[in-house]
């Protein structure tokens, strides 16, 4: 089978609350394939600021199978799975760019690192959109963190905006 077949499209399964763990090991036993983003977050607790590892997506995480062997349907029966997300009692696959790009952002522990910071005169490159491959300048970054682009275009020099996770 090749990634791009039905069978070895990722898919988000929605696991019980603080089940993330139990999920994660019973599908692995199982063949299948985990990732679950985590990002670091801080909370007051028992007036301190702890910080730890949390779901990006709280209550979800992606899987699909490693080999034939391992069957989609099983995942509903795994014990810390609530259900496979589905519509029309059918598994919606997610679309393995999505994937590939969260993957980008992530460490080998699955850990989201932070955006890097652009400044003015930085060149980089889209990475998504019409201008993907393109290498520009930055301009500018707003305080919603679109980043101003100066794009040479068929030899004109054209402004553009982009948001920071479209740039490599």
């Amino acid at each position: 089978m090749t990634d791009q077949s039905p069978a070895r499209a990722w898919h988000v399964a929605q696991f019980k609350p603080n089940s993330a763990a139990i999920a994660r090991r019973n599908l692995e036993r199982q063949r299948f394939e985990i990732f679950l983003p985590m990002v670091e977050t801080t909370r007051r607790q028992s007036g301190k600021f702890v910080t730890r590892s949390a779901p990006l997506f709280p209550g979800y995480l992606f899987v699909r199978e490693q080999e034939k062997s391992a069957r989609l349907g099983a995942v509903n029966g795994t014990q810390g799975i609530t259900r496979l997300v589905a519509l029309a009692g059918r598994p919606t696959p997610v679309p393995n760019a999505m994937i590939e790009a969260l993957r980008a952002r992530c460490d080998t522990q699955d850990q989201l690192q932070p955006l890097p910071d652009y400044a003015p005169g930085d060149e980089v490159t889209l990475a998504t959109g019409p201008f993907a491959d393109f290498v520009a300048t930055v301009e500018r970054v707003d305080a919603e963190k679109r980043v101003w682009l100066l794009l040479d275009f068929m030899g004109r020099e054209t402004r553009i905006k982009a948001t920071s996770d479209a740039l490599i």
